[in-house]
């Protein structure tokens, strides 16, 4: 009986082990004294089975998806949402950061004026004007406008565009009637102004145009606007409101306000090797400073101007805007038009004039019209062409407008690039 016994348990334990290898199953049975079986138990070992329960930081259960896969806390899927948005704000903010600093200087100078006003009384917009082409001078790099020499003839007409061509649809301006007649002048002033110190070299660049073009005409028509503003106002503005500007002391106050702290910026960066090193590196930062310098400036007017701000209509202040607009799509289309015919005239697609990448730098700066230079000038005629704050507020929303516009145009380039490229692909 012993012997069935241990015959029974190595069959039990060969059976065992055949029909599940990865457990071992020791099972003993126990038998009466006439062999019959009374019972058996049975001890399992199983080597799937861990020991150890995985400990997670969260302390949640995981939920598992109708696929089987491991859902993340909602813990953890909120803050990377919040994250998500908090960089999407950033990104937007950096790309915008011009139009937003604008914005919020007139929103705040509206809110309360009592502070801007404060700032005005010391003079705080000339020190802000000063710090703008200071920084103008010190990111100006030598080797970008000599780079510029071959397209030579593009430049020319560029420049002859914004300081000759395109003072005269001040003249147009001034035909539309508009109470407060200021809104009207301003954008007049606004249209005999050079092009943009900062955002039609940077939307260029986006564009894949011919950035130092761009460049060299920003510099040069700068340069030369300081001698040609004082006699556009007074041909084509100053006599339409029978005021006589005078143009010696608006000279030397914009050579003393414009063209010495751009001179003494260019100075500082090509006498200190590490002037240059820092602004170079820092490409980011100084057009920052140089928006909040500018935010500066409409902040003050416009905190000094609230309460006549306040008696115009919305609707009035609607129609300056669209005549912002509309004089920025004019400039468009006018200068697409001599950029059209010249190029027609000198050569075709073979002109220098049908190259993509100067036609974009020409088309973006000759188009746009800088509001520093314009707050300057309006802050040297001392109210002699009407409220400083009415005259500036709708060049600021000019300035706003011809920017997203020509963001939007350059997207417009973007896309036709990449269908175009998608075609020769196929």
């Amino acid at each position: 009986m012993a012997l069935v016994g241990t015959k029974s348990l190595h069959s039990l334990l060969v059976s065992s082990h055949r029909s599940n290898p990865p457990a071992f199953c020791l099972q003993i049975s126990r038998y009466s004294s006439n062999g019959a079986p009374l019972g058996s138990s049975s001890l399992a070992l199983n080597r799937k089975r861990q020991i150890y329960s995985p400990i997670r930081a969260c302390g949640l259960p995981d939920k598992k998806d109708d696929g089987g896969r491991i859902n993340e806390p909602a813990s953890v899927s909120g803050s990377e949402n919040r994250v998500t948005w908090f960089e999407a704000l950033s990104t937007f903010a950096n790309n915008n950061f011009l139009p937003l600093a604008l914005v919020t200087g007139v929103a705040v100078g509206v809110a309360n004026p009592s502070l801007g006003c404060l700032a005005d009384r010391y003079y705080l917009s000339k020190f802000s004007t000063f710090g703008i082409f200071v920084i103008s001078g010190l990111t100006l790099r030598t080797s970008e406008i000599s780079a510029s020499v071959e397209a030579w003839p593009v430049a020319v007409y560029g420049l002859a565009s914004i300081l000759l061509l395109t003072p005269y649809f001040s003249r147009l301006i001034l035909q539309i009637h508009l109470q407060p007649q200021e809104f009207v002048t301003g954008l007049a002033i606004f249209s005999c102004m050079p092009t943009t110190l900062s955002s039609g070299v940077a939307l260029t660049q986006l564009a894949g145009g011919n950035s130092a073009l761009a460049l060299a005409m920003t510099v040069i028509s700068n340069m030369l606007g300081i001698l040609a503003i004082p006699f556009s106002i007074s041909k084509f503005i100053s006599a339409g409101v029978g005021i006589t500007v005078p143009t010696k002391e608006l000279l030397r106050s914009l050579v003393l306000i414009l063209l010495i702290p751009l001179i003494f910026g260019k100075i500082l960066r090509e006498s200190f090797k590490g002037v240059a090193d820092f602004v170079d590196g820092n490409r980011k930062l100084f057009p920052m400073i140089s928006a909040i310098l500018l935010s500066l400036v409409p902040w003050m007017q416009v905190s000094r101007s609230r309460s006549l701000l306040l008696m115009v209509k919305p609707e009035i202040f609607l129609a300056a805007i669209g005549m912002g607009t509309f004089l920025h799509l004019a400039l468009l289309a006018f200068n697409a038009l001599g950029i059209r015919t010249l190029a027609a005239f000198s050569g075709g697609n073979e002109s220098i004039f049908s190259r993509r990448q100067n036609a974009s730098a020409v088309l973006l700066v000759a188009s746009q019209k800088t509001l520093p230079v314009m707050v300057a000038v309006v802050e040297q005629l001392h109210g002699a062409l009407g409220e400083s704050g009415l005259l500036v507020l709708p060049c600021v929303a000019a300035h706003i407008i011809q920017i997203i516009i020509d963001s939007f145009l350059v997207k417009l380039w973007f896309a036709s690039d990449d269908s175009s490229n998608n075609v020769k692909v196929t």
